[in-house]
């Protein structure tokens, strides 16, 4: 079976099914730019970033039977790849703040930032993202970049809902200072 840039998706899935190596490379050519980016930018590592890449596409061809075609192939792998990034998170010892453990008079209600105001750079904005911490990057990430709702994001992380939108006010905050100080923290 000879393989085209246009072949659809499903064809490829049910070639990898059928256990012909090319199917398995052209899904990988198609996916891996996407899925390193994705990893990258949860655990701002490329080591890390490409091991989560390798251990996904690994899973998701040895258990290609039972991708059901539900979604599409693009969201069932990106999924494995958050996950698997959100694991090696967790093996680094992410620490978030749980929003029941927090006092009130930690969070800040005046600091007031008219982010119109803000113009930037989408490498400036890049770089000061990956200076956040683990948690607000991966929150941010998630729900910014990825596209997650708080209500997956919390399923993702293990955490209260309200816990993800504490991160994500706290990230963005932090991600304004960040950009306002010119980059340093």
């Amino acid at each position: 079976m000879e393989l085209t840039a246009t072949m659809p998706h499903k064809d490829l899935v049910d070639s990898c099914k059928q256990g012909e190596a090319s199917g398995f490379r052209k899904l990988y050519e198609l996916y891996a730019k996407a899925m390193f980016n994705t990893a990258f930018r949860i655990l701002n590592n490329q080591a890390e970033a490409e091991d989560v890449l390798q251990e996904s596409f690994t899973d998701a061809f040895r258990h290609i039977h039972s991708f059901a075609n539900r979604s599409s192939f693009g969201s069932w792998l990106k999924q494995i790849v958050v996950n698997k990034s959100i694991n090696a998170l967790r093996k680094r010892r992410l620490e978030l703040v749980d929003i029941d453990k927090v006092w009130v008079s930690e969070i800040p209600d005046d600091n007031h930032v008219d982010e119109n105001e803000i113009q930037l750079k989408v490498q400036e904005v890049r770089k000061a993202i990956l200076l956040l911490p683990d948690g607000y990057r991966t929150v941010l990430t998630l729900y910014l970049l990825e596209g997650y709702d708080h209500e997956e994001i919390s399923q993702i992380m293990g955490l209260a809902e309200s816990t993800t939108r504490t991160q994500y006010m706290r990230a963005k905050q932090k991600l304004l200072q960040i950009l306002k100080n010119g980059g340093v923290q």
